[in-house]
């Protein structure tokens, strides 16, 4: 059993981030599902897991230091593709595609969206 029910992020920009997010984790094959409410879409692989959205208490998202999430990725491939396509989209590097050390075969890329969160995209494959 999974340890969330699912993961929301907060945005300022929604047509920005909707544009961001649908390049970003089209290219892992995590599919757009559609609108929660008018401004808040969800993501996932059959049930929505990943959230953006504006905050509900009407005051500006902003990004948490040390704050990262973690996108699975099924191959070294589908890292370069995360992070071409999140670039081309709008976000910023935060960090190459390649191996990582603290883990055997760790392999990643990492983002920061149009809003300043981070994510990556991480795939374990012997690649």
């Amino acid at each position: 059993m999974a340890i969330f029910t699912h993961v929301t992020l907060g945005t300022n920009d929604y047509d920005k981030a909707v544009t961001f997010y649908d390049a970003a984790l089209g290219a892992l094959g995590i599919d757009n599902l559609g609108n929660l409410h008018p401004t808040a879409m969800m993501y996932g692989k059959g049930s929505p897991e990943f959230v953006i959205l504006t905050p509900s208490d009407g005051n500006p998202a902003c990004h948490a230091n040390g704050g990262t999430i973690g996108f699975a990725a099924e191959n070294r491939a589908q890292v370069h593709k995360f992070h071409e396509a999140g670039l081309a989209a709008g976000g910023t590097d935060a960090g190459e595609p390649g191996p990582r050390s603290f883990a055997p075969n760790a392999y990643a890329s990492y983002l920061r969206d149009p809003d300043g969160n981070k994510i990556c995209a991480y795939s374990f494959s012997e690649e």
